[in-house]
């Protein structure tokens, strides 16, 4: 999954020099927290967030520092607030490289730039719609998580068994966190199922294998054993 496919491509940008109270208005009508900063040839300088305007707003609690928000941000430019040479990512760049640098570096956007300039954005905002996408949650689907043995084999027989059964897969994940090693954590999402079948599916499961809960219309059942 490529963030070329997941990305906002109808960018806001604004100009270095443009003032601090148009990222305000703008961000206020068009609903967004993170605004491009390009030069007039399309280069990308910097960015500036909802968070660069607020932090240059006046404070209304310091004392001689009570004037209005407005007349407060009047002199200042978006370079004095922006981050400057911001990290971006390319359109080929994969989806859960950009999760990871929003989530290390804590921020909210990266400007995406091919080799013609500023080709989109990539939010946190996208990458929750990418999330939700590929693990089928917005159709319906139904989730059953496994502590596995470490091994090719073991995955395999899993699901072998749940396609054998009828029950079409959407989405698996691994994961080697909060188990012992030699173990690992598996998350299958299937398409949509009605609650007999999930019933029946679970009963089998724990029977067979170290189910730890499932997932359905919303609600988590956690397996008791």
């Amino acid at each position: 999954m490529l963030v070329g496919d997941w990305m906002t491509e109808e960018v806001l940008t604004l100009f270095p020099k443009a003032p601090v109270l148009e990222a305000v208005e703008m961000m206020r009508d068009a609903g967004i927290r993170q605004i491009p900063v390009t030069e007039a040839s399309g280069l990308v300088v910097g960015i500036v967030s909802d968070r660069d305007v607020r932090d240059a707003m006046p404070s209304k609690f310091l004392p001689g520092d009570n004037v209005a928000v407005g007349e407060g941000l009047k002199g200042l430019r978006i370079k004095d607030i922006m981050t400057h040479d911001p990290i971006i990512v390319s359109p080929d760049t994969c989806m859960e490289v950009a999760a990871e640098l929003l989530l290390n570096n804590k921020i909210g956007g990266l400007p995406v730039v091919d080799e013609f300039g500023l080709a989109g954005i990539v939010t946190e905002v996208d990458i929750y719609r990418f999330l939700t996408t590929v693990t089928g949650v917005s159709k319906g689907s139904s989730q059953f998580a496994f502590v596995l043995e470490d091994s090719a084999s073991a995955l395999e027989e899993l699901l072998d068994d749940i396609w054998a059964r009828g029950v079409r897969l959407s989405t698996v994940f691994t994961s080697y966190e909060r188990v012992e090693q030699g173990q690992r954590r598996v998350f299958i999402w299937v398409q949509r199922l009605d609650d007999s079948t999930v019933d029946s599916l679970v009963m089998h499961l724990k029977k067979t294998y170290n189910l730890t809960y499932h997932v359905h219309r919303g609600e988590t059942y956690k397996a008791d054993f």
